[in-house]
């Protein structure tokens, strides 16, 4: 870990070649990986990367950058860390700040600046970027203890993105109108990674011991999930065992479904996903129907299928429109429907129906690698020829802002 700040120095590894990536995300790097490694880590191919991540409060009396290193990669995070003490106008100047010294190291180079929280564009709206871009994995202002001024930093991120990319296709109806250049890249798979699954992986000590058949989820377990619905299927069928693999975020642990037939093994690592799926049944993706799940694109569902494993689903739009049709897949809208649609998918497991033919020729269409080739030749295009805006527009429509004159720091 290296220290950049009022009292260290950095190493020269964080000079880039090319034009740096700043990649602001809610997420921390070494979290649940998502769409936000899954795409930083390729654009890191030609560029340094810099993953931005939220703030860390501190005893210390000075705000200071911390630059982690991860083996594999040569992303580097940054984890500012703030007095814990300041106002929110103190912590803004500061993240501004340290912002601008770590841009200052990369030899005057412009940087892209990628964004998929809002909320961090408070500090960084004055930097003259090469490009802005907007993923909009989430439609965070909808989760749970999302701040009340994330609606209208979103706002001012739109205007002042070049392109605006979405997480599925409604996300990108609820963002059209707000932009001008605006492009849906539903979730991509690294199928060559879950198709281990397929090649009968001993499955890992504490999964092992575990009856079947395994009715399985993994991934963030938090308001999203239908909790009522996960202990009615767990009730109503005690002869099957249901493994869930992730952190509890937002929600209590006591709130969790218990049962017999019920197991909790924690988070797993994205390389020991393969090994978990291997030894299921089915995969599941048991969602609640809220606003936090309006929006979502489950990255799991093409996962799943690449594992080869039949996926039972709520009835969430963007899981509906592109795969509500591909064998292998099971839409059920209560409990008493989900457990035969459950059935159905683990008689499907035990059949020679040949349907994995079809669901792999859908994935071959839906790497990260063609993912990222895609918003790089946007990005691109968005550099040298920004889009005009039209004159007439008006409402949601957001006008393109320039950057704001930084506030000169004491």
């Amino acid at each position: 870990m290296n220290l950049l700040g009022a009292f260290s120095k950095v190493s020269e590894g964080i000079f880039c070649t090319d034009a740096p990536l700043v990649c602001f995300s809610h997420l921390r790097w070494d979290f649940v990986l998502q769409r936000p490694q899954h795409l930083m880590q390729r654009f890191s191919a030609d560029r340094q990367v810099f993953f931005f991540e939220e703030y860390i409060p501190t005893d210390h009396h000075l705000a200071y950058l911390e630059i982690h290193p991860f083996a594999g990669t040569t992303v580097k995070a940054i984890r500012p860390r703030v007095p814990h003490w300041w106002s929110e106008s103190e912590r803004e100047t500061a993240l501004a700040r340290l912002l601008d010294d770590l841009l200052a190291l990369q030899g005057g180079r412009q940087p892209i600046l990628w964004f998929y929280t809002p909320l961090m564009f408070a500090f960084a709206r004055h930097v003259d970027a090469a490009a802005v871009v907007y993923d909009c994995m989430d439609e965070l202002a909808n989760f749970k203890f999302a701040p009340p001024q994330l609606k209208a930093m979103e706002q001012a991120l739109l205007a002042r993105a070049d392109v605006v990319f979405t997480g599925g296709d409604s996300l990108y109806e609820a963002k059209r109108d707000r932009h001008d250049n605006v492009h849906a890249f539903p979730s991509s798979v690294d199928a060559h990674h879950f198709r281990n699954a397929r090649n009968g992986q001993a499955s890992p000590p504490d999964q092992a011991g575990i009856k079947g058949p395994r009715l399985g989820f993994y991934g963030v377990i938090d308001e999203r999930l239908d909790l009522a619905l996960i202990r009615d299927i767990a009730a109503a069928r005690p002869d099957w065992s249901f493994i869930f693999l992730g952190p509890v975020v937002k929600i209590s642990q006591n709130d969790l479904p218990r049962a017999a037939n019920i197991h909790y093994l924690g988070q797993k690592t994205y390389a020991e996903l393969p090994a978990y799926l291997s030894g299921w049944d089915v995969a599941m993706m048991p969602f609640a129907l809220n606003d936090a799940t309006r929006f979502i694109s489950p990255t799991k569902t093409p996962e799943y299928l690449a594992a080869g494993r039949p996926v039972v689903s709520t009835p969430i739009t963007d899981v509906v429109r592109s795969y509500g049709e591909v064998p292998g897949v099971y839409i059920a809208g209560d409990s008493r429907s989900f457990v035969e649609a459950c059935a159905a998918a683990l008689a499907l497991c035990q059949s020679s129906e040949p349907w994995l033919e079809s669901v792999d020729a859908l994935l071959a269409r839906s790497s990260w690698d063609d993912t990222a080739r895609k918003m790089r030749l946007l990005i691109e295009q968005s550099m040298s020829a920004p889009a005009p805006l039209p004159a007439e527009a008006t409402g949601p429509f957001v006008a393109r802002a320039a950057p704001e004159q930084p506030t000169p720091h004491a």
